[in-house]
């Protein structure tokens, strides 16, 4: 009975709570920050938009290059560098509904290695593409459960494995949060509970504790 709730419980967190977190992990991050600036001289300077966004920091070649600092009007702030107009490289992001990410960033988008906090707690360390996780990271909830494996466009998509507070653990396939393929769930002792294919956070075949 126990071996059972805990397998109950680690699906739900799979299925229902892994997918609303990284959710709210990624909600209001993708800000479009703009990218067209008018030519404005070389050196220091500020520039202030007719959308009420505002810059301060490097011009180079008639555009934004090298360090400076981006308060957009919608509450977003950009603090880092720029290549020709674009963020380009190390640079930090606060966003409106309070995340932060802090981390490299190419053509306007973040890319490469960063971090990811949000509001609720939730935080992402690993790799980004195309502005969402991808790729290695580790994804540690506000609840204290972590998935420590492989994105894709922002969701744990392939492998990992994914630890809960009372240290029950999944091994095995993700597809878009849930567990998805081959994969094992053990009990916080460490005891196998399920082994087999899982579908949509649900085992569907294999060998379980008992059987």
């Amino acid at each position: 009975m126990r071996r059972a709730q805990h397998r109950a419980q680690l699906a739900e967190r799979s299925g229902v709570a892994l997918t609303l977190a990284a959710a709210l992990l990624l909600s209001g991050c993708s800000d479009t920050i703009p990218d067209k600036f008018p030519s404005y001289g070389n050196g220091l300077g500020t520039l202030t938009m007719p959308t009420g966004d505002k810059y301060a920091g490097e011009f180079r070649n008639g555009k934004l290059n090298g360090q400076g600092t981006v308060t957009y009007a919608n509450g977003t702030k950009y603090v880092g560098t720029f290549t020709d107009g674009k963020l380009e490289g190390q640079g930090t992001a606060t966003y409106l509904n309070g995340d932060r990410y802090d981390g490299m960033f190419k053509d306007n988008q973040r890319a490469g290695q960063g971090t990811l906090i949000s509001r609720g707690g939730s935080k992402y360390v690993g790799e980004f593409a195309g502005d969402k996780p991808s790729g290695q990271g580790t994804l540690t909830f506000s609840s204290g459960a972590v998935y420590i494996g492989e994105f894709r466009d922002g969701r744990q998509n392939g492998q990992g494995t994914l630890t809960a507070p009372d240290g029950s653990k999944y091994m095995g396939g993700f597809r878009n949060g849930a567990f998805d393929g081959q994969g094992t769930l053990f009990a916080p002792g460490g005891s196998v509970v399920s082994s087999g294919q899982w579908v949509a956070g649900k085992f569907a075949d294999g060998q379980k504790a008992g059987r």
